[in-house]
């Protein structure tokens, strides 16, 4: 019995001793929370009782070329409710549904939810923003916010995009400047009980918004809706399925207008400019993506006519051509085994190198490739900055599709040589020929200029590579003067403007496959011909009826070159002829 008693007292003293230890062990695991750890907690409980609101930074600007503001912003509100602070639901539901336009049983579900905080709509007009303030509904909040909006709507919309819901940039400049413009989110701290009430009398803890800075773009609001008029007329004239126009200084690769009609309503960018029908998301995406899509850089097309300008450059920088050589067109050239036309028929018969650009002669160009050969052509492709892309800053440029050089024999030199069987972007076209008429400077097509801060302090100015000595500066005044003669008595005459030097370059371009017979007419042009400010490209995409570029692109520059020309300080001369010129050997 006694035994039994002992070993009885032995396990309570065990238990006890146990219990000793756990008790021992979370008193000093307290002691040292509370002592060494009391800074850590103290701070987690402040964070759990602490609210956090975003206070969205003003997006910059952005300013064109007069100053003029083509991108800014709206102030919206954000209206939310936040359920523990909520101390009449029925009045919050009933005045925010009648409010908001949004259905009761929506406004319910979310006031209902526990949760830190539940947004019922966004981009609410400020007027309405303040008047749902003067309810003084507890566990209402409205936020101030920023809408990107566009005072022009369409205008250049391809050139600027536009932002998305979370006011960042999504295609054009918006995104591509998207580290300057987007400025920093603030913020506002509240401090709330352990139900989540915010407690009175606690301060607000601010850290402020730094909005982004303003972007100033080389664009000319003037010359781009001079530009838009002149393609949406041309367009609608023709049945065109798109007009794309670019005009650039062709000095430092400035561009003051870049157009492709039909633009899109920068301002309600995702609804379609046309009614698609019954289409699925996939499907409305797509055709999202199309309208938005700027041919100017994102697409590559055949160039036709327009390249013999290269193909001229090269010969003459080569020494393998003059002015003066004799060439003859029987109205064809055969090449190997193919047979390749010009596109008169009868021929031009005899005629010099200078005639034969002046007519847009292929056989005339056939020969001035064949001359140059595979290598030498090559070389200067690549030395003119075709084989890259010419690094624009706007996203998505597409690259040029050539042969390679191993792939290319004297058919695919031929056909290169009159600007068929490869693919460039209109804007790898205009930087090429603004470097082969400004003297040889390979220059980058762009549209930033400077970034400055809301303060107005100059933060930094864009600068794009140049790089000099493509070619000589007497083949570029050769290739002015032919290209002044093309457009005075060749054909581009249609170019033509009284008091005013132009040069340019026709073309007609037949669409893959070839069987559809669908064109692309073009015209590029530039003024004055003896000393370039501003070089202009149109491209029409599958015109109805007479297509040829001399006769429908051509009338179109000449137009705008009328109008702008004057605008840019660049008065017309007394007399309208060519100069005379020095036939260099």
């Amino acid at each position: 019995m006694n035994s039994n008693k002992t070993h009885h007292r032995e396990k309570i003293a065990i238990l006890f001793f146990l219990l000793f230890l756990v008790l021992t062990g979370l008193m000093g695991r307290l002691f040292f929370l509370m002592i060494f750890r009391s800074d850590h907690y103290s701070a987690m409980a402040e964070d759990l009782h602490e609210r956090e609101r975003t206070i969205k930074a003003a997006r910059g600007n952005i300013i064109d070329a007069n100053g003029t503001v083509i991108a800014t912003n709206r102030t919206v509100c954000t209206i939310s409710v936040i359920h523990n602070q909520i101390k009449n639901p029925e009045q919050v539901i009933e005045v925010l549904s009648a409010e908001l336009g949004v259905d009761e049983e929506t406004v319910k579900k979310k006031v209902e939810k526990y949760s830190s905080r539940e947004i019922i709509k966004t981009n609410v007009d400020k007027a309405l923003g303040d008047k749902i303030r003067t309810y003084h509904l507890a566990g209402v909040k409205v936020d101030e916010d920023y809408k990107r909006y566009y005072p022009y709507d369409s205008l250049a919309s391809k050139v600027l995009g536009f932002t998305g819901g979370d006011n960042q940039g999504i295609i054009g400049l918006e995104v591509m400047y998207e580290q300057y413009l987007k400025g920093e989110n603030g913020k506002i701290l509240t401090m709330s009980d352990a139900a989540g009430i915010e407690i009175e009398n606690e301060a607000e803890d601010r850290i402020e918004p730094i909005a982004g800075q303003d972007l100033y773009v080389s664009l000319d609001v003037n010359i781009q809706k001079y530009c838009e008029q002149a393609a949406y007329q041309v367009m609608e004239k023709k049945g065109a399925k798109g007009v794309s126009i670019i005009v650039m200084n062709p000095q430092n690769g400035e561009i003051l207008a870049m157009v492709s009609v039909p633009e899109f309503n920068l301002n309600d960018p995702f609804t379609l400019s046309t009614d698609p029908g019954n289409v699925t998301e996939k499907q409305k995406q797509d055709l999202l993506n199309q309208m938005w899509r700027n041919p100017n850089i994102n697409d590559t097309y055949e160039p036709g006519s327009t390249f013999k300008i290269v193909t001229a450059a090269a010969g003459l920088e080569e020494g393998v051509v003059r002015l003066e050589d004799g060439f003859s067109c029987p109205g064809f050239r055969v090449v190997e085994d193919r047979k390749i036309r010009c596109h008169k028929v009868g021929g031009h018969g005899s005629e010099t190198f200078l005639q034969g650009m002046m007519n847009s002669c292929n056989p005339v160009l056939i020969d001035v490739g064949q001359r140059l050969g595979v290598n030498n052509y090559y070389k200067y492709f690549e030395q003119f900055g075709l084989k890259g892309k010419t690094g624009i800053d706007l996203p998505g440029e597409a690259a040029t599709i050539m042969h390679k050089k191993e792939n290319m024999g004297l058919v695919e030199l031929a056909t290169v040589s009159f600007g068929q069987s490869f693919q460039i972007t209109p804007v790898q076209l205009v930087a090429t020929a603004s470097s082969i008429i400004n003297g040889g400077n390979r220059v980058t097509p762009h549209f930033g200029v400077k970034a400055v801060t809301s303060d107005g302090e100059a933060v930094k100015e864009f600068n794009y590579p140049v790089k000099k000595g493509i070619l000589s500066s007497e083949t570029s005044e050769t290739m002015r003067y032919i290209l002044e003669k093309v457009v005075a008595e060749g054909s581009g005459k249609r170019a033509n403007l009284e008091g005013y030097r132009i040069g340019g370059k026709t073309a007609t371009s037949e669409k893959l496959p070839r069987s559809l017979k669908k064109y692309i007419s073009s015209f590029i042009g530039f003024a004055p011909a003896d000393n370039p400010q501003v070089i202009a490209l149109i491209t029409i995409d599958e015109p109805q009826g007479i297509y040829y570029g001399g006769t429908i692109a051509a009338p179109v520059i000449a137009d705008i070159f009328k109008n702008i020309l004057p605008y840019m300080g660049i008065e017309p001369t007394e007399e309208k002829t060519v100069s005379a010129f020095r036939i260099y050997s």
